[in-house]
């Protein structure tokens, strides 16, 4: 048993000041209101000044510290493994659109990695498809020559609709979110046959009206790519994708909280229409995330810059973050004003049941012990998935 003494501990309703929190196995056994309990046998580990959150989950996150999930040589097992630094203990490795055996390449890799989870790496979740089926209007940095619509034949292109959809179909239990354009040719087919094949539709990358939108999450799209970015923009006459996202309590908007993709008043706005278990924090992170700026790194083998607030292709396109889930609690707990309870549910909590995993993403009785402390200024002392230690700053690597 392992007892993390003294630190104030985030519950999903409510700050325990100064309590302890009692892990044993995988799991979270207790909650005690004080701070120093030492059962026989526990390892007591001192969490005084720090807050204990549940661990990070990232929907949406193409790559770390120079590795990006299309590139060859394992990389979902190698992000994996650089994640818990930054607090994350659970994420969905996300691709850009690609070609079917490059897909299939990375659902590969996704289903190995679930199966043989290295002890000290995060937990690779089932993949985030940015997929083939988004708007080329607003591609922003997605490949176009991948971008294919959903009743296209191909035939004269180098795959087609076909082919991808052939991947997913064989990948199912590995592709758990797919990002798609509702507006497209065939689009609500797409939305109605992914949802009944267990898949979560996120709107995105789209120029979808209000209608369209709301079409599409009747059909059962009930999850947003990046709010407000690349898709139709809110409007007091034409409310577009996002005001429909706004508008609908079932569909759960992802955000990326590096206060460069979207205005503190506009991240402000979102969290006041949905309130904290209706936003998912993201980092949308790239290669490039990490990494110092003027560095270079790869999107999907196209080569990106770190910028001084987000990364660039070498024709100034804004392609992906260079944030890290840290980060990401930190401005949600400073910069926009939320309490510590609400950032932990944005960052935890919400993606947990975004995505159908019960007992994670919590601090309760019960459920898994991913835990991570940080300090006052929101910075990672350290990183527990499954009620094992796996990274503590300043520890030898």
């Amino acid at each position: 048993m392992i007892i993390l003494a003294g630190g104030d501990l985030v519950l999903p309703d409510r700050l325990v000041a100064r309590g302890s929190l009692l892990l044993d196995g995988e799991r979270i056994v207790g909650i005690d209101q004080r701070a120093r309990v030492d059962p026989a046998g526990a390892a007591v580990v001192d969490a005084a000044g720090c807050y204990v959150v549940p661990g990070f989950i990232d929907v949406h996150v193409h790559g770390v510290e120079g590795v990006d999930t299309l590139d060859d040589g394992g990389p979902v097992a190698q992000i994996a493994a650089r994640l818990p630094r930054f607090g994350v203990t659970g994420f969905c490795p996300t691709t850009v659109a690609c070609a079917p055996e490059v897909l299939q390449r990375v659902l590969t890799q996704v289903a190995e990695t679930r199966v043989n989870r290295d002890a000290d790496s995060a937990r690779v979740l089932p993949a985030h498809l940015e997929s083939n089926f988004i708007n080329p209007e607003y591609g922003g940095a997605q490949p176009a020559d991948c971008l294919r619509q959903p009743l296209a034949d191909g035939a004269e292109e180098a795959f087609s609709t076909a082919d991808i959809l052939a991947v997913i179909s064989r990948g199912r239990a590995e592709v758990g979110i797919v990002t798609l354009a509702p507006e497209l040719p065939g689009g609500l087919d797409l939305v109605r046959a992914l949802v009944a094949a267990g898949h979560r539709v996120s709107l995105g990358h789209s120029g979808a009206s209000f209608d369209e939108a709301m079409d599409a999450i009747d059909a059962g799209a009930h999850h947003a790519t990046h709010l407000f970015n690349r898709m139709s923009p809110l409007a007091h006459r034409a409310p577009g994708l996002a005001g429909a996202v706004l508008a609908r309590e079932e569909v759960t908007a992802e955000l990326i909280c590096d206060l460069h993709h979207v205005h503190p008043g506009m991240c402000r706005v979102a969290i006041a229409a949905k309130g904290a278990h209706g936003i998912l924090a993201i980092t949308d992170g790239t290669g490039g995330s990490g990494l110092a700026t003027g560095a270079t790194a790869r999107l999907g083998g196209r080569r990106i810059r770190v910028g001084a607030e987000a990364a660039h292709l070498d024709d100034g396109t804004l392609a992906g973050s260079t944030l890290t889930m840290d980060r990401a609690f930190r401005s949600i707990a400073t910069v926009l004003g939320c309490s510590v309870v609400d950032a932990a549910a944005m960052c935890s909590t919400t993606p947990a049941r975004a995505l159908g995993l019960p007992g994670v993403g919590v601090i309760a009785e019960g459920a898994m012990a991913d835990v991570v402390l940080l300090d006052r200024e929101f910075r990672v002392v350290a990183t527990y998935i499954a009620g094992r230690e796996v990274y503590r700053r300043g520890a030898a690597a």
